[in-house]
């Protein structure tokens, strides 16, 4: 793993709905395939796994995300553009309200899994 901290992080602006917010990018991570890192927030814990074929980007929804109190929604923005979120559970209406301000449109909440989905290779 190779971890690049930025001495000057790149501050950008981001609008979500009427009002702009600003961004802070303060390092990039390396990681070579089967390494893991974790980040921490209070009791909650999000992973992300590097593999030769990608990354898992997420721990399992209905496990360990669901352990650490997120909900999961597959969201699609005003620019036709699909997203994963996770919402910390005490944080809904403030995550509603987002939504709303910024023209969110929720999809599909993937919390507690979805129809079984086959693919074909």
């Amino acid at each position: 793993m190779k971890i690049n901290l930025k001495k000057k992080p790149r501050i950008f602006q981001v609008k979500v709905g009427e009002k702009k917010i600003s961004l802070k990018d303060t390092c990039k991570i390396k990681l070579k395939n089967n390494e893991q890192v974790t980040f921490k927030h209070l009791k909650s814990e999000y992973d992300v796994a590097k593999k030769d074929w990608g990354y898992y980007a997420t721990p399992s929804i209905n496990g360990r995300l669901k352990k650490f109190n997120f909900r999961t929604f597959l969201i699609k923005n005003s620019q036709n553009k699909n997203y994963i979120f996770l919402v910390h559970k005490n944080k809904m209406k403030s995550f509603k309200k987002y939504c709303k301000n910024d023209n969110q449109i929720i999809l599909v909440e993937l919390t507690n899994g979805v129809k079984k989905f086959i693919t074909k290779s």
